[in-house]
């Protein structure tokens, strides 16, 4: 029963930390309609505190998800996009309390009461900010905010995981398109 039990939650505990939070924001007076290509700033890019193979991978990301929208990757674009980085360690304590009988061998071999299970898990929660920027007036238009666990198994999960963020983060651009 304690082995059911654990599985239980590991699986819920799993299935929770997989999920990706974004959030949007945007200049509401911004014409979107206008936008049709895209670079992307490197100044903006080589400050993210990420490895460069992770930074290529959340560029092709990007990219991919960007042209799969219609935009074009161009020399002259109408918006620029930058990425931002921040990641910090989570801790979940999780106590259980289990009511029932047990059976064992020694001094009272039958026992009635409650037996306490605490769990902790600990992981790294991510962050990956994706900033569009009117190239003609040099303002930020539009920003998405990605947040969840972040899983570093191999190269294979690992880009994934990045390609999941992207999808999710651009998938509420443009306002007013977000998929439902």
């Amino acid at each position: 029963m304690k082995k059911l039990v654990m599985l239980v939650f590991g699986m819920i505990l799993i299935t929770s930390c997989s999920a990706i939070k974004v959030a949007t924001d945007y200049d509401s007076k911004a014409d979107f309609n206008k936008y049709k290509t895209f670079a992307f700033y490197k100044t903006g890019i080589d400050k993210a505190e990420i490895s460069d193979l992770d930074k290529k991978r959340v560029l092709r990301a990007i990219e991919s998800e960007l042209v799969a929208k219609g935009f074009t990757k161009s020399d002259t674009p109408d918006m620029l996009v930058s990425i931002f980085t921040k990641s910090r360690e989570k801790v979940n304590i999780n106590q259980n309390r289990n009511f029932g009988y047990s059976f064992g061998f020694g001094w009272n071999p039958f026992m009635y009461g409650n037996m306490n299970t605490v769990n902790v898990s600990q992981y790294t929660e991510g962050t990956l900010f994706i900033d569009f920027i009117d190239k003609e007036k040099k303002e930020l238009v539009w920003q998405g905010i990605g947040t969840g666990a972040l899983k570093i198994q191999n190269r294979e999960k690992k880009e994934a995981r990045i390609k999941e963020f992207v999808k999710e983060i651009i998938s509420r651009f443009p306002p007013g398109q977000e998929e439902k």
